[in-house]
């Protein structure tokens, strides 16, 4: 087998071995180990590739990279859109592919991307989706009122409180372990998209309901995960995404909630609230653990009132309107 050793110190194999084994799958081994992907995405790339592969004609055990072209990859974008796909998505089936050739690039299976010249499509500008605070207040109120004998209640319940007290990603909620806590439960490590770990401060209240959960649960002896996850099946097990986005759903039905009701609308309903209170916009990205600080100003558009309060007690001429009035 040949192999050669790349600038950043690691073996990858030559293009001459990566044609004769399954070049997607190599590909995967890739963004999980190296670029530390989450399992969820390197399912969707893994998908995402094949669809193209498929779209193109293309037999993975006899694929050259050096014959596809930006016209394919234009073509299979093209169809698509065509088939239905909102450009959000259509964009993310494209990343997934970008990945993968700029990954081909840099083991010199190619000498040219085709993917270089491939734009994103324009998406409209929505407004992130969230729930007013006088109505969390609500929920806040209800949740914690389940039964002591109630574990899989309580738990549910829980659920809601780290969405809203944290503003964590699913992915992130569904990857706490215990070990993950410090500071007499008043700090949790987060690890987040690209293996990236934050720490996010725990609320009084919400530390509190964690240790009652982990006396209930652990307790009980409950838990199967010899890697002690926070949030469990009623197996024991870990729990998986469909059933805390069900969860999260369900819960803020039963509250009263209207609208979109998800576990990325706690994540923004926590953002708008913190802007809301006077959080700092950087302060805001640390605890969302976004990479840029764009990603963070969406919420600024819910803000709006209160730099207009801002605006007329601060600049002398909202001042001078308040006097003359």
């Amino acid at each position: 087998m040949l192999y050669k050793r790349c600038a950043w110190h690691f073996i990858v194999p030559t293009y001459s071995y990566l044609c004769r084994t399954m070049i997607i799958d190599r590909f995967l081994t890739y963004i999980r180990a190296e670029r530390r992907y989450s399992e969820h995405t390197a399912r969707n790339y893994e998908r995402d590739v094949r669809r193209f592969f498929a779209h193109a004609g293309i037999d993975e055990a006899k694929f050259d990279a050096q014959l596809t072209t930006s016209d394919d990859i234009r073509r299979w974008i093209v169809s698509l859109s065509e088939g239905g796909l909102s450009a959000a998505t259509v964009n993310r089936m494209t990343s997934a592919l970008r990945s993968f050739f700029r990954w081909l690039r840099k083991t010199d299976a190619i000498t040219r991307d085709p993917m270089k010249n491939i734009g994103s499509q324009r998406l409209p500008k929505r407004l992130p989706s969230w729930i007013a605070e006088a109505k969390m207040d609500e929920v806040m109120e209800d949740v914690g009122y389940a039964p002591d004998d109630d574990a899989t209640a309580r738990r549910n319940e829980l659920v809601i409180v780290f969405f809203y007290s944290t503003g964590m990603r699913l992915a992130e909620l569904l990857d706490i372990r215990i070990s993950d806590f410090s500071d007499g439960m008043r700090e949790l490590r987060v690890r987040g998209k690209g293996g990236k770990e934050r720490v996010v401060p725990l609320v009084e209240y919400a530390r509190e309901r964690v240790v009652a959960y982990l006396d209930e649960v652990y307790g009980g002896n409950i838990c199967t995960s010899p890697e002690k996850h926070l949030f469990l099946s009623r197996k024991g097990r870990p729990m998986s995404r469909t059933e805390a986005y069900r969860i999260v759903r369900d819960e803020l039905t039963r509250l009263g909630v209207q609208g979109k009701r998800s576990p990325h609308v706690l994540r923004h309903t926590f953002a708008t609230h913190m802007l809301d209170g006077g959080a700092d916009m950087r302060e805001i990205q640390e605890m969302l653990g976004h990479a840029s600080l764009g990603a963070t100003q969406v919420y600024t558009h819910n803000s709006i009132a209160r730099l207009r309060e801002v605006y007329r007690t601060a600049h002398p001429r909202g001042r001078e309107k308040e006097i003359k009035n």
